[in-house]
């Protein structure tokens, strides 16, 4: 039985009766980041957004909910299923109809939904990319750094909340735009001491000529859904269902020696280019991808870290060139970046022929990276760098009146808010990893100084206030 909470009443007039005290908790797939992990995120999206403002990326923000007409036909299949809807607003089954129930979710959703979280960034971007046509000077580059959410099973490495890091360029085909996302990629990678790890590279177009020479035209889409899953499941799982999805067990066996080809860059693009010669569109491809590597050489860049994966897919329905996915090797974590052309996107919300291609760095997933890596910097980012301590009322007004004087240098600071024995006060800056403590006592008071301990090596030095401004700043 639950307590009655004495001398309480309920707007009705009887006694309140208190609820049993539930336990917090998170929804599955979301995580809390405390003050440490914040100062490690923001360690890596300071070095993303220092790289994306580098090659010339103006950064905007989309609201977290859009239309489910705007999300809704642009991620595929598994896509759309993995879209969080939002219920409307007030009696949201009020127009529901028997009718509508017999029909299951298809016709009930509807009536009951007209929103949902984004997906990603690259729709809502192509929806603000119309939206604002007339305002923008094109070719335009943008990049946008915001929560995304997606209803799937979550696992090691993977959230149904996680942050996303673009970098898009519409209304220009030129593939100056792809080869410098690999030089981003390198770059970003570099500045977070991330040394091992392949940016696998492909073209659509090259997986729309394979289909039509293994026997298969026209199935490029169930075929990227299929071989996407490669990596996870293993040729014989993707076999399977290739077959369920109507491929035939000859062309199964025709698509065969591009999963098992073992050779080099140049190998593979020779290869290509015998398998697909009878595909216009593949060819296309593969030329699309040799120019890739050359505008790389002709600005004084190799290939480092660049893996040419024939069978790279990308399970986006919207990619129609180039395609991107980057993984770190020796963690057990999955792919950290990805991305590719896309020429219809735009297409959809009435404005055809915009040409555009971007990329994403999964922030989370780099996180998750570099913690198991143990990459992060030895000491706090970001963090307090002096902690001003006092043994009384007194030594706590002349902690005060200093104060400023730090923090008006740039030297984060701050002050011991209350009296409390200094022992409390130095355990106060060791567990917050604040590396030095200016010590207040009667004797810095009436000298004006200060007795700056360093935390690490225990050593203490009086020094006056300038001479402590130009140690620490």
């Amino acid at each position: 039985m639950r307590p009655v909470v004495l001398g309480f009443l309920d707007k009705f007039g009887h006694p309140f009766i208190q609820s049993p005290m539930q336990k917090p908790s998170l929804p599955k797939g979301t995580r809390d980041f405390g003050p440490v992990q914040m100062s490690r995120r923001n360690y890596i999206l300071d070095t993303i957004k220092d790289t994306f403002q580098l090659f010339g990326y103006q950064q905007l923000e989309t609201p977290a909910m859009e239309n489910l007409s705007t999300l809704t036909g642009k991620y595929g299949e598994e896509g759309d299923q993995l879209l969080f809807k939002i219920l409307n607003s007030g009696e949201f089954t009020k127009d529901v109809t028997p009718g509508d129930l017999e029909k299951g979710p298809s016709g009930v959703l509807s009536k009951v939904s007209e929103k949902g979280l984004r997906y990603d960034l690259t729709v809502p971007f192509a929806r603000y990319v119309v939206m604002n046509r007339n305002e923008l000077t094109f070719p335009f580059k943008r990049y946008q750094i915001q929560p995304v959410w997606r209803a799937d099973r979550p696992q090691k490495g993977r959230y149904r909340e996680f942050y996303q890091c673009d970098a898009d360029v519409v209304g220009t085909d030129s593939l100056v735009c792809e080869s410098e996302i690999v030089l981003m990629i390198r770059r970003v990678f570099s500045k977070l001491g991330l040394t091992s790890y392949g940016i696998k590279i492909n073209n659509r177009k090259i997986l729309t000529g394979i289909a039509e020479a293994i026997g298969e035209p026209g199935k490029e889409g169930p075929l990227c859904v299929a071989i996407d899953k490669l990596d996870k499941v293993g040729w014989e799982k993707v076999q399977e269902e290739l077959i369920q999805r109507g491929f035939e067990a000859a062309s199964i066996q025709n698509l065969s020696p591009l999963v098992n080809l073992e050779t080099d860059l140049k190998g593979k693009i020779e290869f290509l280019k015998v398998f697909l010669k009878d595909s216009p569109t593949g060819l296309k491809g593969v030329e699309e991808l040799e120019e890739v590597f050359s505008l790389l050489e002709k600005m004084g860049e190799d290939l480092a870290h660049v893996e040419f994966d024939i069978m790279l897919a990308r399970g986006l329905s919207y990619y129609t060139g180039a395609i991107f996915e980057v993984k770190v090797y020796g963690v057990s974590i999955g792919s950290v970046s990805g991305g590719g052309r896309y020429d219809n996107l735009t297409g959809v919300f009435g404005l055809p022929g915009v040409s555009g291609v971007g990329f994403s760095f999964g922030v989370d997933r780099l996180y998750d990276v570099m913690d198991e890596l143990n990459l992060f910097p030895g000491d706090r980012v970001n963090g307090t760098k002096l902690l001003l301590a006092h043994f009384d009322q007194k030594g706590l007004d002349y902690a005060l009146s200093v104060l400023n004087s730090f923090r008006k240098t740039g030297i984060k600071s701050e002050v011991y808010p209350e009296v409390a024995k200094i022992k409390k006060q130095l355990e106060f800056a060791s567990k917050k990893e604040i590396p030095f403590v200016g010590i207040c006592g009667d004797n810095e008071i009436s000298t004006g100084t200060l007795s700056v301990k360093n935390l690490a090596t225990g050593t203490q030095e009086t020094l006056t206030i300038e001479e402590a401004l130009w140690r620490l700043g």
